[in-house]
């Protein structure tokens, strides 16, 4: 059985979307909790004044449902 190894362009958007939802939200939350740097600052315009932790990890959260659905799309279209 051959496999296509390029990703639609579909795809390839929901990956790189999960990993900026994902790493950002991580990021913030580490921003949040210890002070650190932020490693990708400009999600924090995301997110409302007040409700940071809950926004980061409604990030996470979307990222990985983003992740999952590019997988089954990805999945869907190598049949």
């Amino acid at each position: 059985m051959a496999s296509n190894s390029s990703k639609s362009p579909l795809a390839a958007l929901s990956g790189l979307l999960c990993f900026v939802l994902v790493v950002g939200g991580v990021s913030g939350l580490l921003h949040e909790w210890l002070g650190w740097i932020r490693f990708m600052g400009f999600v924090r315009f995301l997110i409302p004044n007040g409700y940071e932790i809950y926004g980061y990890v409604v990030m996470i959260a979307l990222g990985v449902a983003v992740g999952v659905a590019g997988d089954a799309l990805t999945r869907r279209a190598g049949r």
